[in-house]
C-alpha cells in the first residue's frame, strides 16, 4: 500500500471541492457564479482578479463537472505521483491562471463579455505537463509516449472546437502554460541530478 506521500491527496481535494461547490450552486442559484465567474468586465474593469482562480471551481452543470473531474483525476493522479503534492498544486493553478489570462485576452480582442466557468484550462495545463514529462522525463511514464499524449491533446482540443459555448482560449492558454511549466520542472530536475552525479560519482 502506498504511503500518504504517494497518495493523490491534492487531486482528490480538488475533486471534492469542485463537487461541493456545484452542490452549493444548486441551492444558491447564481450567487457563486455572480461572485466568481470569469468575465472581462469584472476582472479588468472592476479589478476582481480573484475570479481567475474562483472560476476554476465553478461548473455549469453536473455533466460539465463530471467530464472535467474524470480528466482531472485520470491525468492528475499520474502527475502528482511523480511530481509530488506541492509541485502538482503549483502546476495546476499556474495552468488555470494562465488559461484564465488567455481567455480574458481573447474576450477583449473579440469584444466578448460572456462569463466563463470551469477547470478545463487547468486540466489542459496538466495535459501539457504530461507531454513535457513524456518528452523530457520518459522514465516517469512507462506507458505514455509523446505520440499518445499528443494525440490525446489533439482530440481534446478538437472536442472543444467542435462543441458549443466552449472557452477554447482557456484550453489553449492552459495547455501552453502547463507545457512550459512542465518543461521547466523536468529540466530543473535533470540539472539537479547531473550536478549530484558530477559531484559524488
Amino acid at each position: 500500500m502506498k504511503s500518504w506521500r504517494r497518495q493523490p491527496i491534492v487531486c482528490i481535494a480538488l475533486v471534492v471541492i469542485n463537487v461541493i461547490v456545484l452542490v452549493i450552486c444548486m441551492f444558491t442559484g447564481d450567487l457563486l457564479y455572480d461572485k466568481g465567474g470569469l468575465d472581462a468586465f469584472h476582472v479588468l474593469v472592476k479589478k476582481e482578479y480573484g475570479r481567475i482562480i474562483w472560476s476554476l471551481f465553478l461548473h455549469g452543470d453536473t455533466h460539465h463537472l463530471f467530464s472535467n473531474m474524470i480528466l482531472l483525476f485520470a491525468v492528475g493522479t499520474m502527475i502528482e505521483d511523480k511530481m509530488g503534492h506541492v509541485r502538482f498544486a503549483l502546476l495546476y493553478f499556474a495552468s488555470g491562471i494562465g488559461g484564465g489570462i488567455f481567455s480574458l485576452a481573447y474576450k477583449v480582442m473579440t469584444n466578448d463579455w460572456v462569463m466563463s466557468v470551469g477547470a478545463s484550462g487547468a486540466i489542459f495545463g496538466l495535459d501539457g505537463v504530461l507531454l513535457a514529462m513524456a518528452l523530457l522525463w520518459r522514465e516517469s511514464l512507462s506507458d505514455m509516449t509523446p505520440v499518445k499524449v499528443g494525440l490525446m491533446i489533439v482530440l481534446s482540443l478538437y472536442g472543444g472546437f467542435a462543441g458549443a459555448n466552449i472557452d477554447n482560449a482557456a484550453h489553449i492558454g492552459g495547455l501552453a502554460v502547463g507545457f512550459a511549466a512542465g518543461c521547466a520542472v523536468c529540466l530543473l530536475r535533470h540539472k539537479r541530478f547531473r550536478h549530484f552525479n558530477g559531484k559524488f560519482q
